[in-house]
């Protein structure tokens, strides 16, 4: 099969919605009309992507002492109280600084019912900012994570790391996935997609898949010609808002790291770097993809920081053409070297309810479309 042959990645039932299953944009579309997914102010129909819906930032944000969650006794708005947190406007934009973690209400909220539940992950373009974003909800107990039947509002807690980053009310920094049950995910059933639909090569039962995630490797030989496999950030002196597109030069922001003459890439600790799979991935239009961000069996640095794939991605025009995810990546406790090939990190799929009516692509502006080893779209390309 040629990369560019065209494959089924449509549902194996195509009669009817699933019962359990990750909500498409279709399923997020009706949650918004009919009040289970509330907002301040309307929703632009452009926040609805392909099986989730990106978050926007309130008029309000707080700077805390430190990361918390506020257990089962008490709401975001108790601690922040608590803590004498120190409020500002965001709207008409602020800066906010590496080294600091700021709390911002949301204006989404949820109303959701009996074996409605969430879970939360920065977007693509916040990982590779590397800014750290997690969601929190009242009487919240884990990050990122919205239980069942939860009803009450959504906030963000933001730490830049390497870079400092203007925001303002609107700006769109997490998305939220939305499902109704627990779909199972087995080592069987991915191996069923694959064998239907091949998820990281143009063959199907190519994927190393254990306990119901697929294995994906860094790639450190990188461009043929030119041999660059990344990039690491620098200490600048800029800040980046992240509202501009194709703005700034990234030369003032990031050194280019080249393919290593023999061994690998070495990640000195707490060092950002933006690097590549050698898998290039395909999900089917109703399947979504969550990338385990830290793993310690394969070492002690996290992989990737905005974990969503969406359904469709890797297709063009319903055609497999497959495309690489790019990793953002740290080392923590010691410095750690990567070689070509190594496992850092597995990929878990989880079944829609139906197949999107908006799959990723171009068509409904989706960024990194057919990227390659691609920095965030606030970088000129």
């Amino acid at each position: 099969m040629s990369p560019d042959t065209k494959v089924d990645n449509s549902s194996e039932q195509s009669t009817g919605a699933r019962q359990t299953g990750v909500w498409p944009a279709q399923q997020i579309r009706d949650a918004c009309e009919t009040g289970i997914i509330r907002a301040r102010n309307p929703l632009d129909p452009a926040q609805i992507q392909p099986a989730s819906l990106d978050l926007r930032l309130g008029e309000t944000a707080y700077r805390v002492p430190a990361s918390f969650l506020p257990g089962p006794a008490a709401t975001v708005a108790d601690k922040l109280e608590a803590f004498g947190a120190e409020a500002f406007s965001l709207e008409q934009g602020a800066v906010l600084c590496t080294g600091n973690v700021y709390i911002i209400p949301l204006q989404e909220s949820l109303e959701l019912r009996k074996r409605m539940s969430g879970l939360a992950n920065p977007k693509s373009s916040t990982g590779r900012l590397d800014v750290f974003a997690r969601v929190i909800t009242d009487f919240g107990t884990e990050f990122d994570t919205i239980r069942e039947g939860y009803r009450g509002p959504l906030w963000l807690e933001v730490a830049p790391r390497s870079f400092d980053v203007k925001l303002r009310t609107g700006s769109q920094l997490a998305q939220l996935r939305l499902k109704t049950g627990s779909p199972p995910s087995t080592s069987a059933s991915v191996k069923r997609l694959d064998e239907r639909a091949p998820i990281i090569a143009a063959e199907p039962g190519q994927a190393d898949i254990k306990d119901g995630a697929i294995a994906l490797s860094v790639d450190v030989v990188g461009d043929p010609d030119s041999g660059l496999v990344g990039y690491k950030a620098r200490k600048a002196s800029e800040y980046v808002d992240v509202d501009r597109v194709n703005y700034y030069d990234r030369e003032v922001f990031w050194r280019p790291v080249y393919r290593p003459d023999a061994g690998g890439v070495v990640l000195k600790i707490d060092d950002f770097h933006i690097l590549a799979t050698k898998e290039r991935i395909a999900v089917p239009s109703d399947h979504a993809a969550d990338m385990v961000a830290y793993d310690t069996l394969v070492g002690e640095f996290r992989a990737h920081y905005a974990g969503f794939f969406d359904p469709g991605f890797g297709y063009v025009n319903e055609k497999r053409v497959g495309t690489p995810i790019v990793l953002e990546v740290r080392s923590h406790e010691v410095p750690f070297m990567v070689e070509d090939g190594q496992i850092v990190g597995r990929m878990e799929m989880e079944r829609l309810c139906e197949p999107t009516d908006s799959p990723y692509g171009s068509g409904i502006g989706s960024s990194y479309q057919g990227q390659g080893l691609t920095l965030s779209k606030q970088f000129k390309s």
